[in-house]
């Protein structure tokens, strides 16, 4: 009685670097597939059959092991459903010596041989195993050649000003290959450049350009990290840059080059540096002090209009752009109108002689000597210096005598605190003489 032949499990992997021509009714996958197909029709004798899932990488580099098809390949060797791995050729399944290693002792271990069907060996033989590591190590110095005739190419290319790909820069579409300018785009970017070559600074920027509607390419409200982006891109200047060099582009630039150098001379003054020099600008007396209702902090802004400055302080929420259609916060509050109110109400309650007493009863832990109309005379003493003291002078004593403001719909809560007044005696009275000095 002949023996029965056992029968042989076959897999077909087929695989394609790039997913172009994919999309046609007979694809290199598909003519891969065929030249395999056939090969195991013609061992039908030995036992092999095909198995009925497909293997299919399209658009996968063979560099990596990461690949869905391969992945779902190796899974079933290691659950024993496959004996016989068929490629057209051995490049189809990996172009690195390591990668491939560690393929060869996935099979191994599960007992599973795998054939190429335009290169003859035998895995089972030194001689086989020798002729398949020379094989491999041409694939993979075909495939460092390749990558270095690519990234020669981009080079040589960006050199030329060539536009080489990649998302699309705000301002621009790409046509035939090329970048041409979006006239609807355009003064966006431009508008960008030129309130950060005014403000000085990312977050203004932002503020601005959200209260003009300004929008990214995918629709939604730019951010600060846009912002710089764009304000980094030299597209914008009609050049194009590759690896530090820069190159001159075949596109149309869309920012004057004066525009481009004023924004570049405000970036190259550090962040740090430019918010310092805001603030000195805009001076915040209640920053860190003002809330809104919902618990959170209040940001002290400023716009010019006309050469003339306005403060605000503007809710969180307003500068991340999520507060459309909440009216139980308030959204920005005039920075004059808000201090002048929380100065008035401290100096009213610097002239009650409730307060009299109470400061001077809690000076006289530091100080003893220190008597009643002192006391009186140093708080009296805040009105008529309040306007002759240095913005941080007047911030140190409303830091000391405010707790918290909180503003609402319904109006401001201004919270004082007591328990800074003795230091406030001491304070008016190191600086009262100079401040008196500098107002005659």
């Amino acid at each position: 009685m002949p023996a029965t032949t056992k029968k042989l499990r076959c897999a077909v992997y087929t695989r394609k670097s790039t997913d172009e021509g994919l999309e046609k009714e007979f694809n290199t996958l598909d003519a891969q597939r065929d030249a395999c197909e056939a090969y195991i029709t013609s061992q039908c004798a030995e036992g092999w059959v095909l198995v009925r899932d497909r293997y299919d990488d399209g658009g996968f580099s063979g560099g990596t092991l990461e690949r869905p098809a391969l992945q779902r390949l190796l899974r079933d060797i290691q659950a024993d459903l496959v004996d016989v791995i068929v490629v057209y050729k051995i490049d189809r399944l990996s172009r690195s010596l390591m990668d491939f290693a560690k393929l060869v002792e996935v099979m191994d271990a599960h007992g599973v041989t795998f054939v190429s069907v335009t290169q003859s060996f035998n895995t089972t033989t030194s001689m086989g195993r020798l002729t398949l590591n020379i094989l491999l190590s041409f694939a993979q110095f075909e495939r460092e050649v390749i990558g270095e005739r690519i990234r020669d190419k981009f080079a040589a290319s960006r050199a030329r000003g060539m536009w080489m790909g990649g998302k699309v820069p705000l301002g621009y579409d790409v046509v035939a290959r090329k970048l041409m300018v979006n006239e609807d785009e355009a003064p966006r970017v431009r508008r960008v450049f030129e309130i950060f070559a005014e403000t000085g600074s990312g977050i203004e920027t932002v503020k601005r350009l959200r209260a003009e509607g300004a929008t990214s390419k995918a629709g939604r409200p730019l951010d600060k990290g846009d912002v710089y982006k764009l304000l980094n891109n030299r597209t914008y200047v009609g050049e194009a840059a590759h690896k530090g060099q820069v190159y001159p582009g075949e596109h149309q630039g869309i920012v004057p080059r004066e525009l481009w150098d004023r924004a570049h001379a405000v970036l190259q003054i550090s962040p740090r540096v430019r918010a310092n020099q805001n603030r000195a600008q805009t001076p915040a007396l209640l920053k860190g002090l003002i809330f809104g209702a919902d618990g959170r902090a209040l940001s002290p802004t400023h716009a010019r209009k006309n050469g003339r400055l306005y403060r605000y302080y503007v809710a969180q929420r307003v500068l991340k752009g999520d507060a459309a259609g909440d009216d139980s916060i308030v959204r920005r509050v005039s920075a004059a109108e808000i201090e002048t109110a929380v100065v008035d109400q401290v100096r009213a309650l610097l002239r009650q002689p409730e307060i009299v007493v109470g400061t001077w009863r809690a000076a006289r832990s530091e100080a003893p000597g220190l008597t009643e109309g002192e006391v009186h005379d140093a708080l009296h003493r805040l009105d008529p210096l309040w306007e002759h003291l240095f913005p941080t002078e007047q911030a140190r004593i409303v830091r000391s005598l405010v707790e918290r403001v909180v503003v609402g719909p319904a109006g401001a809560d201004i919270r004082l605190r007591l328990d800074g007044l003795g230091g406030l005696v001491r304070d008016l009275g190191a600086i009262a003489p100079d401040a008196l000095r500098s107002a005659a």
